[in-house]
């Protein structure tokens, strides 16, 4: 009986050597400017505690997690009262120990916790690893995919904010994506939760309000009815979130609003600094005050950055923001921190939708050298040797076959030069060359060779 095509999980991809390749130019870009503002690297295990990652990401966030079914008879733990109800949220709180990570956030706030005393403060660092959701797939949005993270922590200045903001807007040009940063400060969203009157109710409005993009306003309001503001509440609402100008004319139209909010008044000094150290340094690309930024992460505090391609109908590609005291939930208060987190796998797609890789992101080889037979195989391995101790990518066809297949070879997997190396080659020591991009053949010896290729 034929068991049909192996697959795969919804949700997860196989990468071909040209998606890595392509991917790896994203990454390389990424800790490259991390790298040169000071960011150090560090990795954390793709599964931790279920403990560690539960009640950190929200309501929505925790129903996400991928949970790890415990070793061996997972069920003699499981209370048989649970198991008669069919209730699944606590019975995988039961026979589910571990999970894998759904952010590089929170681990980094246990290993920061955990390492503590061997750590340096304040901490810069990036760390590039898979995450896991069990979201529904569709376009730009995989249960499988990589995050770019970098963060500070240990240090309140709002120069941070800044750094970061300025790393988004490097990286994004280096890649050639057209960007808009939209930002905003949870406190200033805190002290429109007090404005309209349901200052317990923040989680509830900025769980709503992020959705603006995706399902409208209609129905982001019909939500915030749902979750129980009354329909004045959400009347006071609308003007706030939609307050148009410039983001100074906003903050002043806002500071009037805010008047008797403290944590709003805080929320927008903490905005007008951020965009004052930005006015000193501007960056390339558009950075906005978007009051409807909410960012769904309960463990945000201060600022939210979030990023959208300007050309191409994508969601969030990159975004982050101030958490005050994440690492308070497991020990250590009053630990701030600020980071950002890349969304590779929709910075990829963004960029082969806009044919943004350069060419010779797909060279793997930098040039083949031809099969004639066993002799000029031999001959070849020593010229391979030399052209590898200066460093540069080559191959030989490993089968005597047809130079028609060898040259076919070549091109499909772009590699630019040939090198033939016949009787009249070994015995004349002038090898020819090929360029297969203008078709020149040049006969050259060695040392000449491994220099035209370091040319180019």
């Amino acid at each position: 009986m034929s068991k049909g095509k192996p697959s795969i999980p919804k949700g997860t991809r196989d990468f071909s050597p040209q998606e890595i390749a392509r991917r790896n130019y994203i990454f390389d870009t990424i800790r490259a400017v991390y790298e040169l503002h000071g960011y150090r690297p560090i990795e954390t295990p793709a599964m931790e505690n279920l403990s560690t990652l539960m009640g950190k990401y929200g309501e929505e966030g925790d129903r996400l997690i991928f949970r790890i079914l415990n070793s061996g008879d997972y069920l003699s733990k499981a209370n048989p009262d649970t198991l008669a109800r069919k209730d699944s949220l606590q019975l995988s709180s039961q026979i589910c120990e571990k999970a894998l990570r759904y952010d590089l956030t929170v681990p980094f706030a246990r290993y920061v916790v955990q390492h503590q005393h061997e750590i340096t403060f304040p901490l810069k660092r990036f760390q590039i690893q898979p995450v896991w959701r069990a979201d529904r797939p569709q376009k730009g949005r995989y249960r499988e995919f990589f995050q770019c993270d970098a963060d500070v922590i240990g240090s309140d200045s709002l120069f941070n904010e800044y750094e970061l903001i300025s790393i988004i807007d490097q990286v994004f040009q280096k890649l050639g994506v057209s960007i808009t940063v939209k930002i905003n400060n949870r406190k200033i969203l805190a002290g429109i939760a007090e404005y309209i009157g349901f200052a317990d109710k923040i989680i509830d409005i900025t769980t709503a309000i992020d959705k603006l993009d995706k399902i409208g306003l209609d129905k982001v309001n019909e939500e915030l009815k749902e979750r129980g503001l009354t329909g004045a509440a959400v009347e006071a609402l609308q003007p706030v979130l939609l307050l148009e100008g410039t983001e100074n004319e906003k903050l002043e139209r806002l500071r009037v609003v805010l008047t008797t909010s403290t944590v709003g008044l805080k929320g927008i000094e903490e905005m007008e600094e951020v965009l004052d150290w930005l006015a000193n340094d501007p960056t390339n690309c558009r950075v906005e005050l978007d009051l409807t930024l909410a960012r769904g992460l309960n463990y945000y505090t201060g600022a939210i950055i979030e990023v959208k391609a300007n050309d191409v109908a994508m969601g969030s590609i990159c975004g982050g923001g101030r958490y005050d005291d994440l690492t308070g939930i497991f020990g250590l208060p009053g630990m701030s921190g600020v980071g950002i987190s890349f969304g590779a796998d929709r910075i990829y797609d963004v960029m082969l939708e806009q044919g943004l890789f350069p060419e010779d992101v797909l060279t793997f080889s930098q040039v083949l050298l031809v099969n004639f037979g066993k002799e000029e195989q031999k001959y070849a391995q020593q010229v391979l040797k030399e052209l590898r101790k200066n460093h540069i990518k080559c191959e030989l066809y490993p089968d005597d076959v047809k130079m028609k297949k060898q040259m076919q070879y070549a091109d499909k997997n772009n590699i630019p030069y040939v090198l033939v190396i016949g009787r009249n080659e070994m015995e004349s020591g002038m090898l020819s060359l090929k360029n297969m991009k203008t078709g020149e053949q040049k006969s050259l010896a060695l040392p000449e060779i491994i220099k035209e290729l370091f040319v180019h």
